[in-house]
């Protein structure tokens, strides 16, 4: 696993592809936040990034290839004026009804032994992510997306 930096027509692109699997995504979120730090992030910004793709990338290992475990999956991420654009392939098993989950938030009400462990990563990728789109071109899913960031200036 490398990312790759392309700079065409001005355009400066990082590309990643890696296996799908839990250590996996692990590896490719530590690469791409480090080649991320010249860009100027503030903490905010890396953690949002960082939460984004961690939901974004477990779900296709969990669900898109669910059934198997020689998946691949394609990321790429565009540095534009305060926004960083992500587009992230597989072709894994597609989104049901081929649209993206609702994203909301799962019952709170009740005493804390039976609140829910997980339900909130749609909810949060769709609250901290922008111009969320998904496709199935062919046999593969795109999910591409933006991610705002202020900086630290």
């Amino acid at each position: 696993m490398q990312i790759c930096e392309t700079n065409n027509t001005n355009k400066h692109q990082l590309h990643v592809e890696f296996p799908s699997g839990e250590m996996s995504v692990r590896q490719a979120l530590g690469q791409l936040m480090s080649v991320l730090t010249p860009y100027d992030l503030s903490e905010d910004d890396l953690g949002s990034v960082e939460i984004v793709l961690g939901e974004v990338l477990n779900n296709v290992v969990e669900h898109a290839y669910a059934e198997s475990d020689d998946g691949m999956v394609l990321m790429s991420c565009t540095p534009g004026a305060h926004v960083l654009r992500f587009c992230v392939e597989d072709e894994g098993v597609a989104l049901p009804h081929a649209e993206l989950p609702k994203g909301t938030l799962p019952c709170m009400d009740g005493p804390l032994e039976t609140l829910p462990e997980g339900g909130f990563g749609w909810y949060l990728v769709q609250n901290l992510a922008l111009d969320l789109h998904y496709r199935r071109i062919g046999r593969r899913n795109v999910l591409a997306f933006s991610i705002p960031f202020e900086g630290n200036g």
